[in-house]
């Protein structure tokens, strides 16, 4: 099985297959679980067989991910699971392979090795945990923390512009981005659900909450008395409603987006935008991914998801296919008879 085609196991896969045998040792209330419980589910959906599927990490506490999850799985250095995942893809293109960091894993020891794996597009799930905070290490500030967060290493308040994950997919050429919360299952399972079809690289960030070290962070977007004003939920083909009665829209004026109110100020239906994620040149993604609080919602669901680049595995096969064909070295015998062990 390959992460976009599901092939069926001889025996179907329940979500206790991939229950490990130890104790998963979060801290009680961690965001983490409601992600590792929807990737159990979206894993006994797709089907196939436990031994297709590796999990890769490197340092954080999401990147305990691999122990607690009863598949193949690599526990690497920190920043360096990008690089891991593409030697095992680029090894064996057949295993469908995840790679679960966190925003100061991936954003910043990470962070080159996270923007050219995107840009390569090598046929891997990104799953970002951001919590917005260093939480293995006791909690100091990550490239994901805002301005203005007090933390033992900000003890006056970051003063860095915080990096946006999209943004970063966006600048690298990435073909998927989505974005969903950990209180929302549904929306959880359906955004990596559809990174693990997507054919190329895939990346979702997951707003999840540090009950320790950054209690409530997403509370704006997650909480039941602001979500529904605070999130845009996109789905192919629909229009960019959103709030309590989902009078409100993402409206073009000069060129730019802004939220609109059907009803006021001449805005009709016919203005609110359409989501296309599969646009490869739509530049709509792009502003999508950067809406914040409190001028916009925050966007939700897959916001791009185009085939617009060939995943780099797939080309390296043909590379590697191409060469051995008109290369007249087969095997070592003609190798070692060959007079030159240079001339390859």
């Amino acid at each position: 099985m390959t992460s976009h085609t599901a092939t069926q196991a001889v025996h179907p896969l329940t979500k206790d297959d991939f229950k490990p045998d130890g104790p998963v040792k979060w801290c009680a209330g961690c965001g983490d679980y409601a992600i590792l419980a929807a990737i159990m589910t979206v894993l006994v959906d797709l089907g196939g067989r436990k031994e297709d599927l590796v999990f890769v990490s490197g340092i954080g506490c999401s990147s305990r991910f691999p122990y607690y999850i009863n598949t193949y799985g690599f526990h690497g250095l920190h920043g360096r699971g990008a690089a891991i995942a593409t030697g095992i893809k680029i090894a064996n293109p057949s295993l469908q392979v995840w790679h679960i960091t966190g925003d100061g894993d991936s954003m910043a020891i990470g962070g080159n090795h996270f923007i050219h794996t995107v840009r390569r597009n090598i046929d891997m799930n990104i799953v970002i945990f951001n919590n917005r905070i260093y939480g293995l290490t006791k909690g100091q500030y990550s490239p994901t923390s805002p301005k203005g967060l007090v933390t033992k290493s900000s003890p006056d308040g970051v003063i860095e512009s915080p990096f946006t994950p999209g943004e970063l997919v966006m600048g690298a050429q990435g073909t998927f981005f989505a974005r969903a919360v950990d209180t929302d299952p549904k929306m959880l399972r359906a955004v990596l659900k559809a990174a693990a079809l997507h054919k190329g690289t895939s990346v979702v960030e997951v707003l999840q909450n540090c009950v320790i070290f950054n209690h409530q962070t997403h509370a704006a977007v997650t909480n039941k008395e602001t979500k529904d004003d605070n999130q845009l939920f996109l789905e192919a083909g629909k229009p960019m409603l959103f709030g309590k009665n989902k009078k409100k829209g993402i409206i073009r004026r000069n060129n730019r987006l802004k939220v609109g109110i059907i009803g006021e100020d001449g805005v009709t239906m016919d203005d609110i935008l359409v989501h296309d994620p599969t646009d490869p040149e739509d530049m709509t993604h792009y502003n999508l991914v950067r809406m914040g609080l409190p001028e916009f919602p925050v966007a939700m669901g897959v916001i791009r998801s185009c085939d617009c680049i060939e995943s780099y595995d797939q080309l390296y096969e043909q590379q590697v296919a191409a060469a051995r064909q008109k290369s007249h070295i087969k095997c070592m015998d003609d190798l070692l008879n060959s007079g030159n062990i240079l001339d390859l």
